[in-house]
Order: structure tokens, then sequence, then C-alpha cells
């Protein structure tokens, strides 16, 4: 064998050990279609820890060259005396879940925390007006695809063909809690 052939199939084994193979700045082991699926999967793991539960609805979705955004918006109204005990379940449960917290930005009114997942994937949370909390994943480079809407239902109204969402309009008794 050339040793040509045994560096690139030492290079390919390790590429799938380390489940991603990045070629040129792109991986090459998933498209843009994997990597909304997957964003959204990161999107339902973080909502899905926040407890109480809070209600929220898909905002859109964008894709560049080879690159693709899943975005959420929170529809329940987090008040200023609960941003913090917000921000630190999802701190919390990014740290637990393995990702690297990138800055964390502890502004009074427009606090947020910014991430890397361990395959690349870019995290966000950032508290918005009236305490709205938008949720981002940014995927790295992939190859080419179409990408299709997410298929996560929301856990409230979609506001199908509605951009801007609305602002947050849904009251919790503990989220919300001190909100005017």
């Amino acid at each position: 064998m050339s040793r040509r052939f045994v560096t690139m199939a030492a290079a390919l084994i390790l590429c799938v050990l380390l489940d991603g193979c990045v070629i040129h700045g792109k991986r090459e082991d998933m498209n843009m279609q994997g990597a909304a699926d997957h964003s959204d999967g990161i999107l339902d793991d973080v909502l899905n820890e926040i407890k109480p539960e809070v209600q929220w609805a898909h905002a859109p979705t964008t894709t560049g060259s080879c690159d693709v955004t899943r975005r959420r918006t929170v529809m329940t109204i987090v008040s200023a005396e609960r941003r913090g005990s917000f921000l630190g379940v999802v701190d919390r449960f990014w740290r637990k879940s393995g990702y690297r917290i990138k800055a964390i930005n502890n502004d009074v009114d427009a606090p947020a925390i910014y991430a890397q997942t361990k395959d690349g994937f870019g995290v966000s949370l950032i508290i918005g007006f009236k305490g709205q909390a938008f949720f981002e994943v940014d995927s790295p480079c992939v190859k080419e695809s179409e990408v299709a809407e997410s298929t996560t239902p929301p856990n409230g109204p979609a506001y199908e063909d509605i951009y801007p969402l609305p602002r947050p309009n849904v009251h919790s008794d503990f989220w919300s809690a001190g909100a005017s």
C-alpha cells in the first residue's frame, strides 16, 4: 500500500471515530438538513429542561451557503425578577451537556449566554424586550442541501406567516412573577 493511501485511510477512520469530518472548513459527514434536524434536537433538549415549562414558537430558519440557523422564541413573559433564574437553568444545562460557554452578557436589560457544542454548533440565549427569550442554534459549515421547516410542533400557537412574532404574551405564575 502506498503511504498516501494509508494516511488517507487513517484520516477517514479518525474522522468517523471523532464523529465529525472537516475538509476545507466544511463538515463532510452532515448536510444542511441534517444540521437543521440536529439544531432542532439541541433546542428541544434545552426547552425541555426549563421547569416550569415555557411556551415557545418557531422563528424563521435561515440558511447560508453551507450553514443553517434554527430559532425559537419564548412567548412566556420572563420577568426581570426571574431572568437570572431562567439564564441559570440554561447555563447549568449547557455546561452539564459539555457545551463550552464562550461569553456571558450580564447586561440588566438584555442578558445573554453564548456557547458552543462539542460538535461545533453555536448556541445562544438572548433576553430581549419585555423579557422575551430568544434561542438560536447556528450550524458549522456542512454539505449544501435543501432545508425543510422544522417538524417539531410549537407548544402554543404556531404564528404561521407572522413575523415578527408578537411580544411575549403568555403569563406564568413562576416565570412572570413580578412582571407588570
